[in-house]
C-alpha cells in the first residue's frame, strides 16, 4: 500500500490525492478513504474532492464540511486520537484517523473498514494518514486548491503576504513544543511569529507592526524577512535587531515605520533561554502549572524609530516543564460588548486552565483564539498573535496517537 502510494504521488497534484489514497488503501482490504482538512482557523474540517475548488457535496454519507467541536472526527483532530463509529450490520465502520505532519494538525481520513478492525488493520490507517499527511504538506505549497480548501472566507492581501511567510501553526521534538496562533486569519495586517530550529537552539520571534493595513503588514514581511536573512548569517539576537532596523529605515526612511518584537534563543540542551526586548511586552514563563513571572529585560527602542536606546542581552534559565508566552497586545487588549479587556490575567489563566486538563499545547492555543474572538464578538479591531513554546529538559516527549 505505502510503496505505490509513494510511487504513485510522486506526479500526482493535490486534486488526485483521493483516488490514489482509496486505490492503494485497497491492498491491504481497507475501504473508501475521505479526506478532510482543517480549515485556517482550526474550526471546521473540509472535504478534499478532488475537483480543486472547494469542500463540494456530501459523499458517502458524510457532510463536506465538519465542525470541529461538534463532530465525532473533531473528537478526534482536538485530542489527535482514532476513533470509530459503529454502523449497521452488515456495513463497515468509519474510523477517524488524524493526519499529523509532527505535531501539526492537518486533518483527518475517514476509512471505511469493519468495526472489529484487528490491530494489523488499525497500524494500516495510521500509516496511511502518516504517509497522506506527508504528501499533503509536499503539495500544499503550490496548490491554490488546498489554500481555497483551508479558507472559510476571502482574504486579505496583507494577510496573504503574512500567512505565506509563517512556519506550520505547531512544530516538537524531544526537547520543546511550539506552537502558534495569529488572528484574524483572513484580515491580519501588522503582527507576525517565526520560529526554526538549528541544532539545538531554537530561535523564537515575534513581531508587531504600526498600523493594521496593507502597509503594516509589509512592514512586518520585511522584518520578519531581515531577521531570517541576518539570523542564517550568524548574526546574534542583539545585532540582528539593529540590522532591522536599518533594514527598515533604508526602506520605509526614518520614524515612519516601527515594530515592536522579541527575539530569542533556547538552548534545548541546557533550558538557557536569551532575548532582547524591542518595546515589546514581555515574555511570560508558566512553571508548575501557574503563572511565575514576566521575564523584565530593558527593552530598547521599536525598531524603525532610531532612538539610539542600548540593545540589552537577557538571560533566564528555566526549568524542565516551563512555558514561555510570546504574545501582541491584542490579545490581552480584545474588549468585550462592555469595553472589558480580555487581560493578561485571564489570557495565562487559560493556558493554566487547560493545561491542567492535559490538552496538548496546539489545542490549548486553538481554544484560547476562540475564546478571544469569542469574548470580542467574534471580531478583532487588532491582531492577536501568540507564541508558546514548552521546554520539556530531560523529559523525554512523543506525540502519540492512541
Amino acid at each position: 500500500m505505502l510503496a505505490g502510494l509513494l510511487a504513485a504521488s510522486h506526479l500526482a497534484a493535490l486534486e488526485e490525492m483521493p483516488a490514489l489514497a482509496g486505490e492503494h488503501a485497497a491492498h491491504v482490504g481497507l475501504g473508501e478513504v475521505l479526506i478532510y482538512v482543517v480549515d485556517l482557523q482550526q474550526q471546521v474540517l473540509r472535504l478534499l474532492t478532488g475537483h480543486g475548488e472547494d469542500a463540494g457535496e456530501d459523499v458517502g454519507g458524510e457532510p463536506a464540511e465538519l465542525r470541529i467541536d461538534a463532530t465525532l472526527a473533531g473528537r478526534g483532530f482536538q485530542e489527535t486520537r482514532v476513533l470509530v463509529r459503529p454502523a449497521p450490520q452488515g456495513r463497515a465502520a468509519h474510523w477517524w484517523v488524524p493526519m499529523l505532519d509532527g505535531t501539526e494538525r492537518l486533518g483527518m481520513l475517514r476509512v471505511s473498514a469493519p468495526a472489529d478492525a484487528d490491530e494489523a488493520q488499525v497500524e494500516a490507517m495510521r500509516a496511511l494518514a502518516s504517509l497522506m499527511a506527508l504528501l499533503v504538506v509536499s503539495k500544499r505549497a503550490f496548490s491554490d486548491s488546498y489554500a481555497r480548501l483551508a479558507r472559510i472566507r476571502p482574504m486579505h492581501v496583507a494577510a496573504e503576504m503574512q500567512w505565506t511567510l509563517t512556519p506550520p501553526l505547531s512544530f516538537a521534538n524531544t526537547g520543546v513544543v511550539i506552537s502558534a496562533a495569529m488572528e484574524p486569519a483572513y484580515e491580519v495586517g501588522g503582527d507576525a511569529f517565526d520560529y526554526a530550529i538549528a541544532g539545538d537552539v531554537a530561535h523564537l520571534g515575534i513581531f508587531d507592526a504600526m498600523g493594521h493595513d496593507v502597509s503594516a503588514g509589509l512592514t512586518a514581511s520585511l522584518a520578519l524577512a531581515a531577521c531570517r536573512n541576518n539570523r542564517r548569517h550568524g548574526v546574534g539576537l542583539a545585532a540582528n535587531t539593529e540590522k532591522i532596523e536599518e533594514t527598515l529605515i533604508g526602506e520605509f526612511g526614518r520614524s515612519t515605520r516601527y515594530v515592536t518584537a522579541i527575539l530569542a534563543d533556547l538552548d534545548t540542551t541546557t533550558g538557557v533561554l536569551t532575548w532582547v526586548n524591542r518595546g515589546h511586552h514581555p515574555p511570560v514563563v508558566i512553571r508548575g502549572g501557574r503563572w511565575t513571572s514576566s521575564l523584565a529585560c530593558p527593552p530598547a527602542h521599536p525598531m524603525g524609530l532610531a532612538l539610539g536606546l542600548p540593545v540589552r542581552l537577557c538571560r533566564e534559565q528555566l526549568q524542565p516543564g516551563d512555558r514561555v508566552l510570546l504574545y501582541t497586545d491584542g490579545i490581552t487588549e480584545a474588549r468585550s460588548a462592555q469595553g472589558r479587556e480580555f487581560g493578561l490575567n485571564r489570557f495565562v489563566d487559560f493556558i493554566i486552565r487547560h493545561t491542567a486538563d492535559g490538552l496538548p499545547v496546539p489545542e490549548t492555543l486553538r481554544r484560547l483564539i476562540h475564546s478571544v474572538l469569542d469574548y470580542h464578538g467574534g471580531r478583532l479591531q487588532d491582531d492577536a498573535t501568540v507564541l508558546l513554546t514548552e521546554w520539556h529538559g530531560a523529559a523525554h516527549y512523543r506525540m502519540t496517537v492512541t
